[in-house]
């Protein structure tokens, strides 16, 4: 018969969890603001956005500025809930992130450069929340 110690974290390993949970946080705020003011330039109908003609995935460009202004600041309220470490935050977080890749891929034609950013900015997020274990 084989006991098994309980298995303790060092605490360079809890501070590494818990930095990637904080970078987390940082990231989905910086990028939700970041969506949120997209969302603002788009109800505005900026000239910043270029015409996409031929593209299969059409939106009007005020509907789509709400839909980003709507996802962006629900992102920076989850941010929030990430600063205070809440687990509902985390899974939140992650579906989030992975709603804004899915709503950035869509707005590629109209600003492409901006867009791949974004969701690189979010993989890191989703990343980063799911790396570290729960309890961290």
């Amino acid at each position: 018969m084989t006991t098994t110690a309980p298995h303790h974290r060092s605490e360079a390993g809890q501070g590494a969890a818990g930095g990637l949970v904080v970078l987390a946080a940082v990231m989905l705020f910086v990028a939700g603001v970041l969506d949120l003011l997209r969302g603002v330039m788009a109800i505005a109908e900026d000239d910043v956005y270029v015409a996409a003609p031929n593209y299969l995935f059409k939106f009007d460009l005020t509907s789509w500025g709400w839909i980003q202004l709507v996802l962006g600041a629900v992102a920076v309220l989850v941010s929030m809930g990430l600063f205070s470490r809440a687990t509902w935050a985390r899974v939140v977080g992650v579906g989030m992130a992975g709603l804004l890749i899915i709503a950035n891929f869509l707005s590629i034609p109209y600003y492409p450069l901006w867009s791949l950013t974004l969701i690189a900015l979010y993989a890191f997020v989703i990343w980063a929340l799911c790396v570290v274990r729960r309890g961290d």
